[in-house]
């Protein structure tokens, strides 16, 4: 099951990893655009509904990763020092404590449904769509959150093929069941909005229980749950060092999208709603750039942890010069194919020209943005959480929302579009400089 990343040739490693995990991604983004699309043949209210509940979506999301990175990085660096023991307690224990916490979430998100999307700039017409689509979608975060982080302690193994495997099968799930459930076929009930979180609801539980089965009985990647409490603390203690900071990280940006939406809704729920669509379409051209990411986090920590510096250089350089290249070949596709994907989902012309200008601008920076994202999972991966945490802050709270508030003031909707192009390329470079004197600074000590 295991791979060991600190030997053979990094292009190698990083591309046989981050393929499968792509695909995984590529079913994933697809069907949640199909699921939009089905919520879009209900209306642009729904299709409103459903923007203004990705920046919440995205923040327990961000959490979960957290959670995510914190396994993958302590897993990581526990096999690159051939420590099993390690890793099967680190696995099973950061896995009931993502769980638990993102129940305790999901409690309080059901308590506040009303007044946090109150503050998002939701009009009073459109709250009961959001609160029957949210009270069902806040019990899909636990569960998530518990899945991810599993199958991140199993990529930290070099193994992300049963991980695609999986998420592939959870995806094409809720798409089967997404018609099922929001139109009412073959008998089930029309749930509409609703429906689509139901959806994701009952695919999510389904491959949970298969991968807590599967990891357990086949793979036997956990320790006994019935271990002495300083083990358990120790293994928070331990992962809570790569996951804290990894969650602050990760909730800065949809805190910044929550801001976003409360501008975007000053121009009406026509332009909450093409962002939407945007924001469903932009997860879905960085699908690369996310498994890159996903797959640096284990490399790097395997390689970190065998003190293999030469390797962690060779696969920054190879991270940049994918990035930048796909990027701008990615740009150009986009921008061209911008105004065709968003007439598949409203036949509103407004919303249509909100996600295609959103794409014309800001998809030249994606490439820096792919940069960013693979070199706060590098600082992970080596146990360095910190940077990732400047190197994001940076980013949202000192380059884009003042950027933001001044772009939206002088031009309008482009010009709060164009505020996040500056600043994924401004801090994209930051962001490589930095990942280079650390691993210089790492090897100099060794």
């Amino acid at each position: 099951m295991a791979i060991d990343l600190t030997k053979g040739p990094v292009g190698g490693h990083l591309r046989r990893q981050g393929t499968p995990f792509a695909l995984g991604l590529v079913a994933i983004f697809s069907f949640e655009a199909v699921d939009l699309f089905f919520i879009g043949q209900l209306g642009d209210a729904p299709l409103a509904a459903i923007g203004f509940t990705l920046p919440v979506i995205w923040l327990l999301y961000g959490i979960g990763i957290g959670f995510e990175a914190g396994a993958a990085s302590c897993v990581s660096r526990a096999v690159g020092k051939d420590n099993q023991t390690l890793a099967k307690r680190l696995t099973t224990d950061t896995a009931i404590l993502a769980a638990l916490c993102a129940l305790v979430l999901c409690f309080i998100g059901l308590a506040t449904i009303e007044p946090v999307f109150g503050l998002l700039g939701a009009p009073a017409d459109l709250l009961p769509q959001i609160n029957a689509y949210m009270k069902v979608w806040y019990w899909v975060a636990p569960m998530d959150v518990a899945l991810w982080t599993c199958l991140a302690s199993i990529r930290a193994r070099g193994n992300a093929l049963l991980e695609s495997k999986i998420i592939t099968s959870a995806a094409l799930l809720n798409l089967a069941l997404d018609p099922l459930f929001i139109f009412g076929w073959l008998g089930f009930p029309r749930l509409e909005i609703q429906g689509a979180a139901v959806a994701t609801l009952v695919s999510v539980a389904i491959m949970l229980v298969f991968t807590l089965w599967h990891l357990h009985r086949r793979l036997q990647v956990f320790a006994s749950v019935f271990a002495p409490i300083a083990d358990i603390l120790s293994s928070w203690k331990h992962m809570l060092k790569i996951g804290i900071p990894a969650m602050i990280t990760n909730a800065i940006i949809p805190l910044s999208s929550a801001i976003v939406v409360a501008m975007l809704a000053s121009f009406g729920v026509d332009a909450v709603a093409g962002f939407g669509i945007a924001m469903r379409l932009e997860p879905m051209a960085l699908i690369p750039f996310y498994a890159l990411s996903a797959v640096s986090s284990p490399f790097f920590g395997q390689n970190y942890g065998a003190k293999r510096f030469d390797r962690l250089h060779e696969a920054r350089l190879l991270i940049m010069r994918f990035c930048l290249g796909f990027g701008l070949l990615l740009a150009g596709s986009m921008s061209l194919l911008a105004p065709y994907l968003a007439s598949l989902f409203t036949d509103s012309a407004t919303i249509q020209t909100v996600a295609t200008q959103y794409i014309w601008i800001v998809s030249w920076s994606w490439g820096a943005y792919g940069i960013v994202m693979s070199v706060n999972a590098g600082f992970n991966g080596s146990g360095r959480p910190l940077p990732g945490v400047m190197i994001s802050s940076t980013r949202v709270i000192f380059v884009f929302l003042p950027l933001a508030f001044a772009g939206r003031w002088l031009f309008g909707l482009n010009g709060l579009f164009a505020a996040s192009t500056l600043a994924n390329l401004a801090v994209g470079l930051m962001a490589y400089l930095w990942l280079r004197r650390h691993i210089d600074s790492s090897a100099a000590r060794q």
